[in-house]
């Protein structure tokens, strides 16, 4: 007896599986962020850092310049959270306000050290000959000025300025380091035949430069841009604190630093207060930025969390 063989009603096309869609290198790189700790932890606190420097005088009934004369040298109360100056100034108003400028000059000067390091030496890296040499001599020649002594020469004509004249000086001495990064990343890059297959189409240099050598290189300059945010802070504090940075009666976090220093034993508030902001921020940040360059280059540590 003939035995009867079920027929299938689907076609060929049908039972093929479907391939699956690759994932993107971005969100591969999500993905190792979101089941890192340290990315999390780094990312809240930086969050409360930012809202605190936006809004954390609008719950504050004193701003930084009121002179409250009846609380002069007055230690943390329920009036004034982190204690006053001599003259009665409210710590925690002139603490959120030098965050704001201290945060606000790091977050420009990082990436902007970093877009300046990309655009120099990707071209040094891809042209080679004698516009790479002389972009080198440039490089060693800015590394090997001594920066803080040409902004001593320089600090009488800052002090006249603004504070973004605080930013173009650290951008200016930011970048040289990891222009030298990414010129040997160009250069083994410029061979490989996508940028090859582009130059013999016509795409004209800049366009190599924009859409095949940067963003390639552009894992390195994300991490290098995150932790110069907290170069450019450091940077920024050290000189507001030695008053070559930001001058009075505008407030940052390094100016804060430098009226509390000399009473610190005597009224820590003082001290203490924008110290622990400015610890603890650049914490965030840097716990951010490692987190980061793992997710990008897992060879780059060992596993840690």
């Amino acid at each position: 007896m003939a035995t009867d063989i079920p027929i299938s009603t689907q076609s060929d096309a049908e039972v093929v599986p479907k391939r699956a869609k690759p994932t993107s290198r971005a969100m591969l790189i999500w993905r190792r962020l979101r089941s890192t700790p340290r990315f999390w932890v780094g990312g809240i606190l930086l969050a409360f850092f930012v809202l605190f420097a936006l809004f954390g005088n609008t719950i504050n009934i004193y701003s930084p310049t009121d002179q409250d004369v009846f609380a002069l040298n007055e230690g943390p109360s329920a009036q004034h959270w982190f204690g006053t100056n001599t003259i009665g100034q409210d710590i925690y108003a002139q603490t959120v306000v030098g965050l704001q400028k201290s945060l606000l000059i790091g977050i420009i000067a990082g990436p902007a050290a970093s877009i300046l390091a990309a655009i120099i030496g990707s071209a040094a890296g891809y042209f080679g000959g004698r516009v790479e040499a002389v972009i080198v001599w440039f490089i060693n020649l800015l590394l090997v000025l001594p920066s803080f002594f040409i902004l001593v020469l320089m600090a009488p004509l800052l002090r006249q300025l603004s504070w973004m004249a605080i930013v173009v000086f650290l951008v200016l001495f930011g970048w040289m380091i990891m222009a030298q990064v990414v010129r040997n990343q160009t250069k083994a890059i410029k061979d490989r035949d996508f940028v090859r297959a582009a130059r013999y189409m016509g795409v004209s240099t800049p366009k190599i430069l924009s859409r095949h050598i940067i963003p390639n290189v552009a894992s390195i300059l994300i991490v290098d841009a995150t932790l110069g945010v907290v170069s450019a802070i450091i940077a920024e504090t050290s000189l507001s604190y030695f008053n070559l940075g930001i001058q009075k009666p505008d407030v940052s976090i390094g100016t804060l630093l430098a009226d509390g220093s000399g009473a610190a034993a005597t009224r820590p508030w003082l001290f203490v207060f924008p110290a622990g902001v400015l610890v603890l921020m650049l914490f965030a940040i840097s716990l951010m930025a490692d987190a980061l360059r793992d997710a990008i280059d897992p060879t780059s540590g060992v596993n840690r969390d």
